[in-house]
């Protein structure tokens, strides 16, 4: 996923993508988002490593597709390390990260019931965020050229408030992505950020239905934009209203319509 800078758009840098001979790492590409974007890329000729907690998951995702796969959980802070030095050693013209590891919980924020659900988000989304990022960009900085991809939400932007932790930790990884982005300048890595919006998946359990766009349409824009150069933030058309709620005066409402919706 090396990125190749040419220019700029209304003060954005834009970035084109090869896709089609690199080394990515996809922690929480098990299923869902991480998964479908897994095949995409292996698809597009580049090498994918996956990571899960499920061995016999990962084993049988390996036998189906070729992903390489290495056991990983990222709440815990030893086997990111542990996780990291092994893909590293195994594959050493890694070039991209794409954090994709994530849960998203309902919460009532009336019950202190919610903590063990808010901390647990907090330490999977944000933290496992920082940390991973912190185990590969030593790495990735020694590269001639690498990316990392973080992973908000467009409830970043605007948020359902039945997962109020949820959202706030995406609009989180989004500041601490402008952060990094700007630290790194001038270095090899290049730092995007995928912004999805509710899409066709059981991030919020089995036969949970966001009524989100199909995963396939979803992921057939993410590879377009990523080929066709993408800003910064990777933004598929439906995510843009909540994307641009603030801006355009309709983030209230938007706030309102999704909570009447009860998910």
């Amino acid at each position: 996923m090396t990125a190749l800078w040419f220019g700029r758009s209304g003060g954005w840098i834009v970035v084109v993508m090869d896709i089609t001979n690199s080394t990515v790492f996809i922690p929480g590409a098990t299923s869902g988002i991480g998964l479908g974007l897994a095949q995409r890329l292996q698809a597009a000729g580049s090498t994918v490593v996956i990571g899960g907690r499920r061995r016999a998951l990962l084993d049988s995702l390996h036998d189906e597709y070729g992903f390489g796969t290495v056991e990983l959980d990222v709440t815990d802070p030893a086997s990111i390390t542990a996780a990291a030095a092994s893909v590293i050693d195994a594959y050493p013209s890694l070039d991209a990260l794409v954090t994709m590891s994530g849960i998203m919980r309902a919460e009532d924020l009336r019950s202190s019931e919610h903590l063990a659900d808010a901390v647990a988000t907090v330490e999977t989304n944000l933290l496992g965020t920082i940390r991973l990022i912190d185990a590969f960009l030593p790495h990735l900085l020694g590269r001639r050229a690498s990316t990392i991809v973080t992973v908000s939400s467009g409830l970043a932007y605007t948020p359902l408030a039945a997962t109020p932790t949820y959202s706030a930790t995406k609009a989180a990884v989004h500041s601490y992505t402008q952060s990094l982005r700007q630290q790194l300048t001038g270095s090899p890595v290049s730092v995007l950020e995928l912004v999805p919006p509710a899409v066709a998946t059981d991030l919020m359990g089995e036969g949970v239905d966001f009524g989100g766009m199909p995963l396939a349409s979803f992921l057939d824009e993410v590879v377009s934009l990523l080929q066709a150069g993408a800003a910064p933030e990777i933004l598929v058309q439906n995510v843009l209203p909540l994307r641009w709620s603030e801006r355009d005066g309709t983030q209230q409402r938007l706030i309102e319509a999704l909570a009447s919706r009860g998910h």
